[in-house]
């Protein structure tokens, strides 16, 4: 007889809670999910696959258990005098932010973050066993310095999270924030900085915060600007403690040799691939000034997707896109539909069928 997860002894902080997901609708427009929808040079693959090839044939041994390669070329990538010892990778960014709640966090312990934000934040605290805890943002989705302090002292956490750019709003972290944040707790205070290559090239990263402040974290992924969603590299900027504490909780030789070879092969053409990103942030660009001329409200953004307001029936919108063979992302907002930016056909098919529900035709 067939039982339901509801029958099981799970854990009962688990019980009615839906795992992460959002639509897998195959169509010929997918701009739901901030992929980066650019192929990845052919150069820049070739030698991609002969990486994993090479890898391949030493695959009856275990990984390098440090992937000291990969952790020193993401230290070169990275700029800002981190060295490889402050760096740390996982199965995407996602395995980074619970290996921090496993070593920070877990029961008895209490995580601040500031929604609408990225949602496995609330998924991994759960998993972790880390209470969540809600904190308010200001006008359209910012977060000011007096605010991220007021909310630090209310909830005194062991751990702030903050995502800058904010996914699922694109909303800008100012640096005066984060340290406001860093002076304020007592505790690990995380910056999630999934989407910092599509932030204008004249604003500094947190990165530029870590000198001094060993309870500061920046986590990164290859999944966005480098086109490498599938591959699932996630990272860590830290203090080398950090890093310490880290290998406490990580599974042994969790990053296998091929995900190792790959992520190294692709940042060996980090100017190439993050060629694309300029290209990236020019499709955004055009979203925010169609929309507004079709009369949204586009929020400013820093990332590689575009929230916009002023939609009278998200949903009636959300399923006439996907009839024109185009999947945004619903996120139950009230009056808002987020989009990613796309190639450059891809934005257009948009923005043109878009136009056409706006107008009637």
């Amino acid at each position: 007889m067939a039982i339901s997860l509801d029958d099981l002894p799970i854990r009962d902080d688990l019980r009615g809670r839906s795992p992460y997901g959002a639509p897998t609708d195959k169509v010929p427009v997918a701009l739901n999910v901030n992929e980066n929808t650019h192929p990845i040079p052919e150069d820049v693959a070739r030698d991609i696959v002969e990486s994993v090839a090479k890898a391949v044939l030493e695959v009856n041994r275990y990984p390098d258990r440090e992937f000291t390669e990969l952790r020193e070329s993401l230290a070169r990538y990275l700029g800002h005098g981190i060295e490889a010892a402050g760096v740390w990778a996982a199965n995407g960014s996602n395995e980074v932010i619970q290996q921090i709640l496993q070593a920070f966090g877990g029961p008895g312990r209490t995580i601040l973050g500031f929604p609408p934000t990225y949602s496995m934040h609330t998924i991994i605290a759960s998993g972790t066993g880390t209470e969540w805890v809600s904190g308010q943002r200001d006008a359209n989705f910012e977060i000011s310095p007096a605010t991220v302090v007021r909310e630090i002292e209310r909830a005194d956490p062991d751990i702030v999270i903050l995502c800058g750019p904010n996914n699922p709003t694109g909303t800008p972290l100012e640096l005066a924030t984060i340290e406001a944040a860093y002076n304020a707790a007592r505790g690990i205070v995380l910056v999630d900085e999934a989407y910092a290559e599509f932030m204008p090239a004249d604003k500094p990263t947190a990165l530029t915060l870590l000198e001094g402040r060993p309870r500061l974290l920046v986590s990164r992924t290859m999944s966005k600007a480098f086109a490498f969603a599938g591959a699932r590299v996630g990272y860590l900027a830290a203090d080398p403690a950090v890093i310490d504490a880290l290998r406490l909780v990580r599974l042994p030789y969790h990053l296998s040799s091929l995900t190792q070879a790959a992520a190294v092969a692709a940042l060996r053409h980090a100017p190439e691939m993050l060629a694309m990103v300029d290209d990236i942030k020019g499709q955004r660009d055009r979203i925010v000034h169609v929309l507004t001329e079709l009369g949204y409200e586009p929020y400013e953004t820093w990332s590689n997707f575009v929230l916009f307001g002023g939609v009278d029936d998200p949903h009636a919108v959300f399923e006439q896109l996907l009839e024109r063979g185009i999947i945004v992302r619903d996120l139950s907002i009230p009056g808002h539909l987020r989009v990613s930016a796309g190639t450059e056909a891809e934005t257009g098919a948009f923005l043109d069928a878009l136009r056409d529900i706006r107008l009637g035709a």
